[in-house]
């Protein structure tokens, strides 16, 4: 694989990327208009929706790793099969986890939310049941994108993302905008568009792909060794997901005790933080396909050497980006009619992570995906699970409530802890271990 291979991989997910950081910004605009309290339920139910997502989603990635070592190995037949049992083994995950969660939804939602007040327990109510019916139609779509991304075809990868994302941003202005429908309309919008995403992806899969040569018997047949392989990938990181995750979703707890506001201010302020993101969060995704065919191959040199270009790239982007974005503070803002009270604290924890992630960010988040891609899942699983509790969530809580520095002390918190396994990543590539583990 060489520069120009990876630039028409990485342009495809770049886009994807802004698409659906800039969809996100646009939902998050639209259901503002709608109230503090509806921004509070949304943002609630999605740091918990991120958390169960993920799981399946990282399954999805295991996927991905096993089609892009098999397709820098040259053995077509296996990508299928790798293909194959991804697609069945995240879409039976997402099933059960959607069941499990509208079954406990109440006791659930009064466990992690139930300071909060009752109107934004009402809306959150609504969105998680319905969110979880859609976890089904996004599980289909993200294993069909891995699995293209795994064999170089980003564009397909593109395509089948935008159809989702348009048609959810299309069908929140309908019920937000025109039939004022609140938290519901969202909730409807999410499964219309999920579940058309996920017949488009099928639909692309069976009838247009000429690459990967997917029928529907295969997904009911799947060798269990190739199960094996996936989750030997899929299964640490979707621990790590769930690890990880869960102390987001801790931390947003607290956050919550700090009041509306507060969890307004997260929201808002992590919504254009993504913003700042997206090249970078290309480049972890691109990483994956690209350190996976260099590993098939058994090409360790080419691997490093992407990485290597790969940190550098994740770090300028990220100060230009922040650099055009930060004088634009105010009108950004200005998409979340946020109460005057917060745009204050808002800017701040902007501007501080706008500054710390340019040289943490790439190491915290493009490294582990590159280790992973090479096998090394439980080491950079165990790392994360570690300093996401160690510091994210304990040293989180110290400094926003024990502390009284509220959601400040919160984010410094989660910037320290990308520097901490940062660090411990790096030390991990600069020796031999990550790549030494047989996958195919």
């Amino acid at each position: 694989m060489d520069y120009r291979q990876i630039l028409a991989l990485f342009f495809p997910i770049l886009i994807d990327q802004a698409f659906i950081v800039g969809l996100n910004l646009v939902n998050t605009a639209m259901i503002s208009s709608s109230g503090v309290s509806a921004v509070s339920a949304v943002n609630m139910v999605d740091s918990l929706n991120i958390f169960l997502i993920n799981v399946f989603v990282a399954v999805a990635t295991g996927g991905t790793v096993v089609v892009a070592q098999y397709k820098g190995n040259g053995n077509n037949q296996m990508v299928s099969r790798a293909t194959a049992g991804s697609i069945t083994s995240v879409s039976m995950i997402a099933l059960g986890i959607g069941l499990l969660i509208i079954g406990f939804h109440n006791p659930l939602l009064q466990l992690l939310f139930g300071s909060a007040s009752p109107e934004v327990l009402d809306s959150a109510r609504i969105y998680l049941i319905g969110s979880s019916i859609s976890f089904l139609g996004i599980a289909i779509v993200q294993a069909v994108c891995g699995a293209l991304r795994g064999v170089g075809k980003s564009r397909a990868s593109l395509f089948l993302s935008l159809i989702m994302n348009i048609l959810y941003v299309l069908l929140n202005i309908l019920f937000i905008n025109f039939l004022h429908m609140g938290v519901m309309g969202m909730t409807i919008a999410i499964n219309i568009a999920r579940f058309a995403g996920a017949a488009c992806a099928l639909y692309y899969l069976f009838k247009m792909d000429e690459t990967l040569h997917i029928r529907i018997r295969h997904l009911f047949h799947v060798p269990i060794a190739m199960l094996r392989k996936i989750l030997f990938i899929g299964l640490p990181f979707a621990a790590e997901q769930m690890f990880f995750n869960g102390g987001k979703l801790l931390t947003q707890v607290f956050i919550v005790s700090l009041g509306t506001y507060a969890i307004a201010t997260n929201a808002i302020a992590s919504s254009l933080a993504g913003v700042f993101q997206i090249p970078a969060a290309a480049l972890s995704l691109t990483v994956v396909t690209v350190v996976g065919q260099c590993i098939g191959r058994g090409n360790v040199e080419d691997a490093r050497k992407f990485v290597r270009s790969f940190l550098w790239l994740g770090s300028i982007f990220l100060t230009v980006v922040g650099l055009v974005m930060m004088p634009f503070f105010h009108l950004l803002v200005g998409l979340f009619s946020p109460p005057a009270e917060i745009v204050g604290d808002i800017f701040w924890v902007l501007l501080m992570t706008a500054i710390i992630q340019i040289p943490l960010w790439s190491v915290s988040f493009i490294l582990p995906s590159a280790l992973r891609a090479a096998g090394d899942a439980r080491f950079t699983s165990i790392t994360s699970m570690l300093t996401m509790w160690l510091f994210r969530v304990i040293l989180g809580y110290i400094l926003g409530i024990t502390l009284g520095m509220g959601i400040f002390g919160v984010w410094l918190a989660m910037n320290s802890e990308w520097g901490v396994r940062g660090a411990i990543f790096m030390w991990r590539f600069r020796g031999k271990k990550w790549y030494k583990h047989k996958l195919i």
